[in-house]
């Protein structure tokens, strides 16, 4: 996993926003095994409490799940993933929205521009 820890935010926050991301894209598929603690704290370069927090937090939610043979694996319900999915698209998309209103874009322009950006893509 690529990992990503800035200054300026709390280390576990980012970790949990990172793991998360990992299991909405399938980085982490669901039913998959998460690495023990230590080894994805000495990947991210961080203390082992602080990915320990970051792990409870997302046992929390229903992300992860811990059983005692198994360890750590990825939560296999897909209604709480799509769910989670489909969140996060929602926020980046009203993110998108606001940015394209402060350039000034209407939805029809906006909508030309997203095609024509699918239509480069595919064409790559």
């Amino acid at each position: 996993m690529d990992w990503n820890i800035s200054a300026g935010r709390p280390v576990y926050l980012q970790l949990i926003e990172q793991l998360q991301a990992a299991i909405v894209a399938g980085a982490l598929p669901a039913g998959a095994r998460v690495p023990p603690v230590r080894e994805l704290a000495a990947e991210a370069g961080v203390n082992p409490n602080t990915m320990q927090r970051a792990l409870q937090d997302l046992e929390g939610r229903g992300l992860i799940q811990t059983q005692r043979t198994a360890g750590r694996t990825v939560t296999t319900d897909t209604r709480l993933l799509e769910e989670l999915r489909s969140g996060q698209a929602r926020a980046l998309a009203k993110t998108f929205w606001r940015q394209m209103q402060t350039l000034g874009l209407d939805a029809e322009q906006v909508q030309a521009l997203l095609q024509q950006i699918v239509q480069e893509e595919d064409s790559q």
